[in-house]
């Protein structure tokens, strides 16, 4: 009984912060979020931080990588044995064809895994950076209508948590090696 009307409500609520069909300044903002949370284009941007970056900058691009990589495995697993499907529209049709399952979201998850990294590895200005950027990625997505707000909430959780355990992975690693 709870789950359904829980799902009802997720709905509502997601098709209230919906901005997708209303061209416009907003609509521009949240499109270029909901894209600035693509795996590609972080692992390219730190493909390059690796190559041109000092030691310490290589280190930092090859942990990011793998938090990439390791919490993407890990939401499409959750992801197929879920099976939510994304919310009906048109926008981001290429997520719809590679990746038909809404929940969690693996763009909120991302972001989130980020910001904890960025917090726990970076300097100042990257942990704010990250902070201010994360929550903008997971709520475009809403609003851009390729996922629910339960979606965002449920990747932004997993996604601060294994954010939290490559951390703790890493200083154990680092300080054995």
């Amino acid at each position: 009984m709870i789950l359904p009307r829980l799902l009802s409500l997720d709905a509502s609520l997601s098709k209230k912060m919906r901005v997708a069909e209303n061209p416009g300044p907003l609509r521009t903002f949240a499109a270029f979020f909901a894209h600035s949370g693509d795996s590609w284009f972080w692992l390219l941007g730190l493909a390059i931080v690796w190559w041109l970056g000092s030691d310490a900058w290589k280190t930092r691009a090859i942990i990011l990588g793998v938090g990439i990589i390791v919490t993407a495995t890990f939401v499409m697993g959750i992801k197929f044995a879920v099976r939510r499907q994304r919310p009906v529209g048109e926008w981001g049709d290429i997520y719809r064809k590679t990746d038909p399952h809404s929940f969690p979201s693996g763009h909120a998850a991302r972001a989130a895994m980020l910001a904890v990294l960025g917090a726990g590895l970076g300097s100042g200005w990257i942990a704010v950076v990250l902070l201010i950027w994360a929550p903008l990625v997971a709520l475009a997505r809403v609003a851009m209508g390729v996922h629910y707000l339960l979606d965002i909430l449920a990747g932004v959780a997993f996604g601060g948590i294994m954010g939290g355990l490559i951390l703790f992975a890493q200083a154990i690693l680092f300080n054995y090696l």
